[in-house]
């Protein structure tokens, strides 16, 4: 017998008479210091004795032994989180969380989008254009339902590169989405199967909608936006004033953070803030103050109460600005939106 066939050999041996208290220790021992610690105050003085007797045994293991615990402990995790979609984002987060950048990314290298027992769950493996160059093809119906499975900022991208004349037609599939019946599932099950050759268990989900559309929306540049959501309001006008209205809109600006609040003021007529915070609620008017001086606050305070009353319309289109302001600097990279590449908006 080969020298390599006898190696082999050893490492099945090896593997097969580890115990799950040693195989336990052996990602405990991946995990680093300070997380194995919090896992260990949470087990009992026994429990602490045996795993702590297993991690001096198991020193010095070959990689591949190690690998093949990874990956055990890996197809576990995927068969507890199979009840639906999304479980790709849980397996990677856990495991980014747990091992570290390095050593997840050596365990998801030898994770092969054939092996998901979901298809759809493959496209959490690839990047934009990978899924563009997947879908392109496909119905826009098909198109849509996948660009709503993924992240917004991913499914932003995966737009941006499909033709410009698709585009609105996506989002408009997108905004219109709401239940998906199990046979609408089974026709893009039958688009999967046919890339990546897999079977997955089908059932009536809830995705797209106009929220959806509208975050997808929010991570496009403006010109992209502007074109797309002009070819939207050519068929339906009021879709596209709803994709919009749920957009970021003047009451977000809360969400952002100080600095970069503070350079889209620096950018705004002062009469423009004015009259946008006469129309604004009191939390956001005093985030917006706390990131100006106390002698600008002041000023404009002032000029609020010398205002008096003025029309919704004209309050709306001072935010609106202001918001358009915003979102150049933000596409400039200036500044950055919560909503809009930044955190989630509500």
């Amino acid at each position: 017998m080969s020298e390599i066939a006898q190696t082999e050999m050893d490492a099945d041996d090896i593997y097969s008479q580890l115990t799950g208290t040693q195989k336990s220790a052996i990602l405990m021992m991946l995990l680093g210091e300070e997380e194995a610690s919090e896992i260990l105050k949470n087990l009992g003085p026994k429990e602490v004795q045996h795993l702590g007797s297993a991690m001096y045994s198991v020193q010095g293991l070959d990689q591949d032994t190690v690998n093949r615990v990874l990956d055990e402990f890996l197809d576990i995790i995927k068969e507890q989180t199979s009840l639906g979609l999304g479980a790709g984002n849980y397996i990677r987060n856990v495991l980014m969380k747990a091992l570290g950048e390095d050593k997840a990314q050596s365990v998801l290298s030898r994770i092969t989008p054939s092996s998901s027992d979901r298809p759809i769950e493959i496209l959490d493996w690839m990047d934009a254009r990978a899924i563009s160059e997947l879908i392109v093809d496909e119905h826009p119906q098909i198109i849509a339902l996948i660009i709503s499975y993924l992240d917004f900022s991913m499914g932003a991208d995966v737009l941006n590169l499909l033709p410009d004349d698709l585009q609105p037609e996506i989002i408009r599939r997108i905004a219109t989405l709401e239940t998906v019946q199990p046979d609408a599932l089974r026709e893009l099950e039958d688009v999967m199967q046919r890339k990546f050759k897999a079977n997955t268990t089908l059932r009536a989900t809830q995705v797209g909608g106009v929220k959806a559309a509208a975050k997808i929306m929010n991570f496009t540049n403006q010109n992209m936006e502007a074109r797309i959501m002009k070819n939207i309001g050519k068929d339906d006008k009021s879709l596209m004033q709803s994709i919009q209205e749920s957009m970021f809109v003047f009451e977000t600006l809360i969400l952002s953070d100080d600095k970069s609040l503070q350079t889209l003021l620096r950018n705004v007529e002062t009469e423009l803030i004015v009259l946008a915070l006469k129309g604004a609620d009191e939390a956001l008017r005093d985030k917006l103050f706390s990131c100006m001086s106390s002698r600008a606050a002041a000023n404009i305070m002032d000029e609020m109460e010398a205002l008096g009353p003025v029309r919704l319309a004209e309050v709306q289109e001072a935010q609106k600005q202001i918001i358009a302001v915003a979102r150049r600097l933000s596409d400039e990279g200036t500044i950055v939106l919560a909503g809009r590449g930044g955190d989630d908006f509500v």
